[in-house]
């Protein structure tokens, strides 16, 4: 947990959560919350954050940076999978670097559009599968390896095309390499809306 509370607060991290966090509003879901790193970038336009992750050590870390905020939060130690919320009753929900490393993508997307209102929103920043044949033969050649040492990150989830299967309507989508090296960086930054 340590390390990946360490990991994931580097400033090319920290840039995509800023621009994709404050477009939140409502009542909103953060997937895979972690250790809390996005709750400084939310809006006052959001109205309670739920928070879920299934590392009771990330959440602990979220609870304490989660009571110095003005946020009503509350934060459960859940999967994406089978998220603990009824029926279309977000307005929005918030993934950061999670996609990666769901054991499921499909399901913990199909969740997020059965939580999500009518009109509600997705809202991504997610690393994943790249454009170029090359590097995607180099994400595959190195899927096994990098899953072992990074928490079970896999390197190549095309996360627009998962996001549209779901049965969500991309809206915005942007792709293209961050700074690191490309076998990790390509990255998927949108919102999609559930019609």
């Amino acid at each position: 947990p340590w390390l990946t509370d360490k990991v994931m607060r580097v400033p090319v991290i920290t840039s995509y959560r800023r621009r994709i966090v404050p477009e939140a509003y409502g009542e909103v879901l953060e997937m895979g919350i972690g250790s809390g790193h996005n709750l400084r970038f939310y809006a006052p336009g959001v109205r309670v954050l739920h928070g879920i992750d299934p590392s009771w050590p990330l959440l602990s870390r979220a609870m304490r940076r989660g009571s110095t905020t003005r946020l009503q939060i509350d934060l459960r130690q859940a999967e994406a999978e089978g998220l603990p919320f009824r029926d279309r009753s977000m307005d929005c929900v918030v993934s950061t670097f999670t996609l990666c490393s769901v054991a499921s993508p499909m399901r913990a997307l199909a969740e997020v559009h059965r939580v999500l209102r009518p009109g509600g929103r997705l809202l991504f920043a997610e690393h994943g599968l790249a454009a170029e044949p090359k590097v995607q033969a180099r994400q595959r050649r190195l899927r096994s390896i990098w899953q072992s040492i990074a928490g079970g990150c896999t390197l190549d989830r095309p996360i627009a095309a998962l996001v549209k299967d779901a049965g969500l309507h991309l809206t915005h989508i942007e792709e293209g390499y961050a700074s690191g090296p490309r076998v990790v960086s390509y990255m998927y930054v949108g919102s999609a809306t559930k019609r």
